[in-house]
Formats: structure tokens, sequence, C-alpha cells
């Protein structure tokens, strides 16, 4: 039976409901707490750092997957699938994405300071600069960014092996681990040798998911109209953001939505038709009708090909 759909639907369901609850317990946190506790620059000689981040990036994976191996081969099925819908809700951040952008909104509302203080909490520049739009932009820009790998992604790897294994908790645990360690260590600044690896992976795990992402958001600004003009600036401008992955759905976005990302000094995304104030609700429309539209592919495909066509189990 094709126990992975529910899963996939009420593990989505929980992360509406519950959303990111803080405590130092929370699984994340006790990744970062193991991640940090390898993921130090003074703790190896310097030609070694290469080799300490291969081996604490397995050694991480190996941690966090083994549990969820154990448990969907011997575990109960009501025991699995409840440890499932659980460990999914942690993997995906859907509703915390909203809530950073909607917490920046309100901080707004008292001040630029407020607003800058809030935005550094979801990205890494320099805020002390910024202005009104560029705030918002860092807060709007990190939600289009994060739609790949606080959302489509997790789900993206769900469904690969629940329709491989039938272990589709796997799959999502994997890239939520791998992306933690890409989120901590992949900088170019001390952390550049002991964090490569790591930031290789998350690119190479968040490289169908990005594409898997653009597609959605194509259709969906199709059906609505405006989908000459996101794809317009996806042409134009998403390899301005550096990385292979990010600036696919941003450009999408920008373009869709009709707004402007401005990283300051690095790069400028879309033709703005409005600020981000008026455009910014358009930003989390978007961002919602990519979630639900992946999810709902998702259980279908999970649901037919698991239960008419028998893969591996």
């Amino acid at each position: 039976m094709a126990f992975g759909a529910l899963t996939l639907f009420f593990g989505l369901l929980l992360d509406r409901i519950i959303g990111d609850p803080a405590g130092r317990f929370h699984p994340v946190v006790l990744l970062g707490n193991l991640i940090g506790c390898w993921g130090k620059t003074n703790r190896y000689p310097e030609k070694y750092e290469r080799a300490a981040g291969i081996c604490g990036w397995l050694a991480t994976v190996a941690v966090c997957l083994l549990p969820c191996v154990l448990i969907c081969l011997f575990a109960p099925v009501w025991v699995t699938v409840i440890f499932s819908i659980t460990a999914l809700a942690f993997c995906i951040g859907w509703r915390s994405l909203e809530e950073h952008v909607k917490n920046v909104e309100s901080a707004l509302a008292k001040g630029d300071e407020d607003g800058r203080r809030a935005v550094s909490m979801m990205i890494s520049r320099d805020t002390k600069t910024l202005t009104t739009e560029q705030i918002r932009s860092g807060a709007y820009e990190s939600a289009a960014e994060n739609l790949t790998d606080s959302i489509i992604a997790p789900v993206f790897w769900f469904v690969v092996f629940e329709l491989l294994f039938g272990t589709g908790i796997c799959g999502a645990v994997l890239f939520r681990a791998a992306n933690t360690m890409d989120a901590m260590l992949g900088y170019r600044d001390e952390r550049i040798r002991i964090g490569w690896f790591s930031a290789r992976m998350d690119d190479i795990l968040a490289y169908l998911p990005a594409r898997v992402t653009g597609l959605l958001l194509i259709i969906i600004y199709t059906v609505c109209g405006n989908g000459k003009k996101a794809f317009s600036v996806f042409l134009h401008d998403r390899k301005k953001r550096p990385g292979f992955n990010g600036g696919i759905p941003m450009s999408l976005i920008a373009g869709g939505c009709g707004i402007q990302f401005e990283k300051p000094g690095v790069y400028k995304i879309g033709n703005p038709k409005r600020t981000l104030k008026e455009g910014g609700p358009a930003v989390i429309r978007s961002v919602r009708a990519a979630s639900i539209f992946a999810a709902v592919i998702g259980m279908l495909l999970i649901f037919f090909l698991r239960t008419h066509i028998p893969l591996f189990f």
C-alpha cells in the first residue's frame, strides 16, 4: 500500500500546524551540534581540513540515516508511519520560512533598524547599511531561494526514495542533513576547505530539485498569465546569483511577481514593476502554490507507482 503518499500529506500538514518549534532538543538543533563537533577549522592541520570535511559529512549522514533505516526495516508499520510523518515535518521549513518573512515585515513597521536586525536572522550579508527595500529584498529572496532547499528538495528526495526503496523519509533526512552542513560550513572564508565537500554535495543534491522548482513555477506563472515575463527574467538573470541552483527560483519569482531582488554590490535580479512592499505577498503566494503543486504531484506518483508497479520491495 502507498503509505508514503499519506506520510507526505500529513508531514506537510504537520509542518503547517506546528512550524519549527524552538528547543535545544529539536532534531535540526541536535544536528547542528553534531556538525559543530567536527566542523571547526582550528581542530585540524590545514592540509587535512578537506579530508576532515569529507569524513565528517559521511559520518553525519550515517548518524542521521541509521535510525531511519532501522525503523523502516524493523518497526511495525504504524510506528514507521508516525515516525516518518514527524521526521518529515522537521525536514521541511515551509511555515517557518513564511514566519521569518512576516517577522521582518513586522519589524520594519517599527523602523529600519528593527528590520535590519530581523533580516539578519535570514541572510548572511552585512545589514548595517541596507535600505528599506533592500531589507525586504533579503527577506523575500531568502524565501524564493529556500523554496527549493526548505520545501521542494525534501519532498523531491522523499518521493524518489519512496519510489525506489519504500523508505521516503531516508531521502528527506539525507537532504536535510546535507543542506544543514552546507548552511553551517559552505562559505568562502576560513571554512572554505572543511566546508568544500558539504557545499558541493548540497549543490549536487539540490540540482534536480531546483530545476523541478523552476518547471513548477513556469507552469504556475503561465497559467496566471505571467509566464513570458518570468521566463524572460529567468533567461537574463538566473546566472547573476552565485551558484547554479539558487538563481533559478529567484529569477522566475522575480519575473513572475514583477519585483526585483538586490544584494548590494553583487546582483540585481528582475525588472521592478512594483516595490517589494506591494509585490511581497505575491512571492509568498508563489511559494505556497509551488509547494502545494509539488506535494500533489509527489503524492500521485507515490500512490500510483507504488500501488501498481512493484519496484525493489
